[in-house]
């Protein structure tokens, strides 16, 4: 198996472990897992907490029939709102509500709270985890700053 392989098996690996144990946090504590989470992060992000679906759905990677998918639970538990434009009817928004920017802040603290746990120190050193989201970002990870 050659060397690149390897690396490509290990982070598919690595992502799936991530995902459980992010998984684990917030649905355990929050109702919620990482993907709603990541979802809920960027539109805490957006001007105005809102976001045209369809800039959602490129954001994030997924189909607009995803994005629609996954902020019908989120709008079902009042954590996130549709607002149709008032200019064109064909275009909707996604929009934090006020509890859903309370609990995002909630979820947030647990989020960072689980990666602090995962790059702790003796394991990982203060300058390994920002040379591996710089060697993330070359295979074409982007956090939510992106």
């Amino acid at each position: 198996m050659s060397d690149a392989l390897d690396a490509a098996l290990r982070l598919v690996r690595a992502q799936a472990a991530l995902v459980r144990r992010f998984d684990a946090r917030l649905g355990g504590l929050h109702g919620v897992s990482l993907a709603d989470f990541t979802l809920l992060l960027r539109l805490g992000q957006a001007p105005g907490n809102r976001m045209r679906r369809v800039d959602l759905a490129e954001a994030l990677g997924l189909t607009a029939s995803g994005v629609t998918r996954a902020l019908a639970p989120l709008e079902r538990i009042g954590l996130v709102t549709r607002e149709p434009d008032a200019r064109d009817a064909r275009v909707a928004y996604a929009s934090l509500t006020g509890t859903g920017r309370a609990r995002l802040k909630e979820m947030r603290a647990t989020a960072e709270e689980t990666a602090g746990d995962l790059f702790a120190a003796p394991a990982w050193g203060e300058e390994e985890v920002p040379l591996l989201a710089a060697l993330l970002t070359r295979v074409g990870g982007t956090g939510p700053r992106a």
